[in-house]
């Protein structure tokens, strides 16, 4: 894969001008909410990030149209970092892909949350959301800012040998266990520089959230939306709660933009009252999914038994993300709730049960959730395993596979070899990663990454402004805090005896790069971790080419 050089900067002078001007009221309030937070980070990320816009300043990336129902043309600034890290408009940054309605996604706010918590470890602490409400990823230093590398102003791609002394020494690392294996790849040519063990399948742990997105991405288009409905059955009179596999329905007061249970509430007993009734017989159907709900790992509080009709993601406490008690009946639980908001609204109910909702039932109500790009980015930032289940389940629907586990792997992979994936080696049995059967590849993981950043590809960019950036977001909030912190953006992985980590750096001589680490048989998971971390920060501080 080629990918065009950037415009030079006088032609795009007068679009960033426009831009500027558009943006500039809501950065300035955003700058001065931040301000205090950002001030206690600066010293610890200056040095990288300072490296990272003197290579990105020659650079614009060009304008992409992104395809949907509406074609929109779509501005971001690319965040290089001055006060504790991604500051913003240090160039423009034109990376398509959908974003908020603001148009802009800053990581001041993020980062400013990040000082006061802690967490990050991939399927156990928190990993840094706050717990009051999901909030999307942030934009940090541009994504995308080295897919220019090649053109006139950005130096060689490093070369294999010098690769090899920077990273075999540091994956020769005893904590990484038995077995690991390596791939980097130049994004703007998809041409692999280094390799150790590359079309070696491995466990990858919960960077199979890599491959479950960019298949969903794919099937479903970045603008594909979950809606749950209420309908009533009319002969019968059977109001039904029909689920459409969101997990992030929430019935919580303030939704941050998720779909909300209590407007679905609202709205349906207004139109209930329309046609004066205030009594009905109340069901749910979850039959949009199928099989088993448990996954193979039994009960656990990373994840939620797999439902097509859940609120909050089942969870029987206040938080948003990370670990937490799960109720057994995720449907039946949401459809209570859905009652008891029904009954506030001068509804009144029966004990809700299990149905099926008919072709004649009249839709009276609907919520729909994020565009799939947002589900993406809190799937990725996060390391979220219900979204992630529910999105292969998604690709099984679309695909018209079975939507269970099973059908949800087969679906992901098939989705992947549409788009020309090296996939020999790679078995896909859930798609959160939880399933130690899982099996991929360092060349499958960053052939993903680059797929991602293809220009062919914009529905797949969320894929990219997901991924956690370390040391400020998601489950890396509180790593790299002393190294590559806001130049690293990667997906992380964690079971018992697996450590994987990959994602992307502009190294600095200013080329995206793409990597994947994974190691096996690990007996002490700090210390891996903290070798897969260090890898990575000789990845960035590279001046290899």
């Amino acid at each position: 894969m080629v990918v065009p050089e950037l415009r030079p900067w006088r032609a795009a002078r007068p679009h960033v001008v426009r831009a500027a001007n558009a943006v500039r009221p809501r950065l300035a309030r955003a700058a001065g909410a931040v301000r205090p937070g950002l001030t206690r980070a600066k010293d610890a990320v200056r040095p990288q990030l300072a490296r990272t816009v003197a290579a990105m300043k020659p650079q614009v990336t060009r304008l992409t149209r992104i395809p949907g129902p509406k074609t929109v043309r779509t501005w971001r600034y690319a965040a290089g970092a001055t006060t504790a890290g991604l500051a913003l408009a240090a160039t423009v940054a034109t990376v398509a892909g959908p974003w908020d309605s603001s148009g802009q996604r800053t990581a001041e706010r993020d980062r400013a949350a990040a000082l006061e918590r802690t967490g990050g470890a991939d399927h156990g602490d928190d990993p840094g959301t706050a717990a009051d409400t999901p909030r999307p990823a942030p934009s940090a230093a541009s994504v995308l800012i080295g897919l220019g590398a090649a053109g006139n102003s950005v130096k060689s791609a490093p070369t294999g040998k010098a690769l090899a002394d920077v990273l075999g020494p540091l994956l020769g690392n005893t904590a990484l266990g038995a077995r690991r294996t390596a791939a980097v790849v130049d994004v703007a040519t998809g041409r692999q520089l280094y390799g150790t063990g590359a079309g070696t399948a491995l466990t990858p742990a919960s960077t199979t959230k890599i491959a479950t997105a960019v298949a969903a991405l794919s099937a479903l288009g970045a603008d594909h939306r979950l809606t749950t409905r209420a309908a009533l059955e009319p002969d019968t009179r059977e109001l039904v709660l029909v689920g459409g596999g969101d997990p992030t329905l929430t019935a919580r007061d303030d939704t941050d933009g998720w779909a909300s249970l209590r407007e679905l509430a609202r709205d349906t007993a207004a139109a209930l009252k329309k046609r004066d009734i205030t009594t009905v017989t109340l069901s749910y159907d979850k039959t949009l999914y199928a099989g088993a709900e448990m996954h193979s790992i039994g009960v656990n509080d990373n994840l939620a038994p797999v439902s097509a009709l859940m609120a909050d993601e089942a969870r029987t406490d206040d938080t948003a993300s990370g670990p937490a008690p799960r109720t057994t009946d995720p449907a039946k639980d949401a459809t209570r709730t859905f009652a008891r908001l029904l009954s506030d609204n001068g509804i009144r109910t029966t004990a809700p049960g299990p149905s099926k909702a008919t072709g004649r039932a009249e839709t009276l109500a609907e919520v729909s959730s994020p565009p799939l790009s947002a589900l993406v980015e809190r799937m990725l930032t996060n390391s979220d395993n219900d979204i992630a289940e529910a999105l292969a389940r998604q690709t099984a629907v679309a695909a018209g596979q079975r939507a269970d586990f099973q059908g949800g792997g087969n679906a992901v992979r098939a989705q992947l070899k549409k788009l020309g994936l090296p996939l020999s080696g790679a078995d896909f049995h859930d798609g959160s990663g939880l399933d130690r059967a899982d099996r991929l590849t360092a060349n499958l993981l960053t052939s993903l990454l680059v797929k991602a950043g293809d220009p062919a590809h914009p529905e797949l960019r969320p894929v990219l402004t997901g991924l956690p950036v370390a040391g400020f977001t998601g489950t890396l909030t509180s790593r790299y805090t002393d190294g590559a912190a806001g130049v690293v953006r990667a997906k992380t992985g964690t079971l018992t005896g697996v450590n994987t980590l990959a994602g992307t750096v502009v190294d600095q001589d200013g080329r995206l790069l793409a990597f994947a680490f994974l190691a096996s048989d690990t007996t002490n998971p700090g210390a891996a971790q903290s070798a897969l971390d260090r890898t990575a920060t000789a990845l960035a501080a590279c001046g290899c080419g």
